[in-house]
């Protein structure tokens, strides 16, 4: 019998999952799935190693009711659906770790409580995050858990790279540049000595351009500034998160047009980004089929940001030496990588549109001073090898 670990990667409306075979040397993904509309229409995917589609259909208001309702609902169908395996631990991305956790670790219900006092830090995240490790500990106490943090990586900033410049006390309190993505950028860490091995220890600025968008800057594989902040709301515009705000907007929000902390929490993670400048969408590939004036202003933007904060992190690493482009639309969008790349050319980046179109992982020509990527991460494999390797599984 085959022994698996489950990944889990929960949001307010759906329940993402991946299953990794143990066994050897190299964990092996068997299946994929999602449920998405918890508490309102849920529907269940799931799809093998292959592709193959092994699940699509909708499900009973009762099975997608919230977190533990879906939860129960795909632990029963893996059940029935890998016969021949057991589970034998279960990754969980959680997305804050506070100043505390600066490496994954087993859930109790201990940090568990440690954990959900976290929320007010990532209210929009943390508590859909763990609401199925909640679960687990109620109906498999003796399932072994692994809470892997998306703040975890960044912890080797330097204080100065934390700092807001706010009465120390503050600090203190925890109020920092936390940062996230950190999964992403680790497993970048951990691909470029073999991806690019000239880069790996060098000073690197990697690009996780999604739904979510962030910078890291890296140096000997370790981050020393990311472009986020206390909360996954700063830095660059992502596709429904304003990125970079000044913080007197909110101030005038709530005083003079009389919006209330909820209106504004709304405003700034579900109705800006991409989203509220083009008015038509958050998706970057309906931006670019586009040509509505807005549309087309809304990638100018993003790609204006994304170019401007690696500039930024340049600065914060005494120069730079590589660029790599990772997530959705960083390893999907040639226009958009073509676009931040030529901005960027002042800095030594002679861009290779060949290589980029062709879909090579380097797409920067020979001898360019500051060489560019591509690098596919994969935050479940990271959080897979964490959970296996916390819970001394082989």
């Amino acid at each position: 019998m085959s022994r698996l670990i489950l990944v889990i990667n929960a949001g307010s409306s759906s329940l993402k999952f991946q299953a990794f075979a143990l066994g050897g040397p190299v964990l092996e993904m068997r299946l994929r799935g999602q449920i998405e509309g918890i508490g309102a229409h849920p529907s269940f995917t799931a799809r093998d190693a292959q592709g193959t589609k092994l699940a699509d259909h909708a499900l009973e208001a009762n099975q997608g009711r919230d977190q533990g309702t879906s939860l129960a609902f795909l632990a029963s169908w893996l059940q029935q659906a890998m016969q021949d395996a057991q589970l034998a631990g279960v990754g969980h991305r959680v997305v804050h770790g506070g100043a505390r956790y600066s490496a994954p670790v087993r859930v109790n219900r201990t940090v568990l409580a440690e954990l959900e006092a976290l929320v007010p830090l990532a209210p929009l995240h943390q508590p859909f995050n763990l609401a199925p490790v909640r679960a687990l500990l109620e109906s498999r106490p003796g399932l072994g858990q692994v809470a892997c943090f998306d703040t975890a990586f960044h912890r080797t900033q330097p204080m100065l790279a934390e700092l807001f410049a706010l009465p120390r006390r503050y600090y203190d309190d925890g109020v920092r540049r936390y940062g996230f993505h950190g999964l992403s950028y680790e497993y970048i860490a951990q691909q470029l000595p073999n991806v690019a091995p000239e880069i790996a220890l060098q000073r690197v600025a990697a690009a996780h351009l999604g739904n979510g968008v962030s910078l890291c800057a890296m140096q000997q594989g370790r981050s020393v500034a990311t472009t986020m902040g206390f909360t996954a709301l700063d830095g660059l515009p992502m596709g429904t998160r304003c990125g970079e705000l000044d913080p007197g907007v909110v101030i005038y929000l709530a005083r003079e047009r009389g919006m209330s902390m909820d209106q504004i929490e709304s405003l700034l993670y579900r109705q800006s980004g991409l989203l509220g400048l083009s008015g038509l969408s958050n998706d970057m590939r309906e931006l670019l089929a586009s040509d509505a004036p807005d549309a087309r202003l809304a990638v100018d933007y993003f790609v204006y940001r994304v170019a401007r904060g690696v500039g930024g992190l340049a600065g914060a690493l005494g120069g730079l030496d590589a660029l790599v482009f990772t997530a959705g639309i960083g390893e999907n969008s040639p226009e958009i990588r073509a676009r931040v790349c030529w901005r960027l050319g002042w800095m030594g980046l002679d861009f290779d549109p060949e290589a980029n179109v062709a879909g090579a992982a380097r797409i920067s020509r020979p001898g360019s001073r500051v060489s560019a990527w591509v690098v596919p991460t994969d935050e479940e494999l990271m959080i897979a090898r964490h959970t296996r390797d916390v819970l001394g599984l082989t």
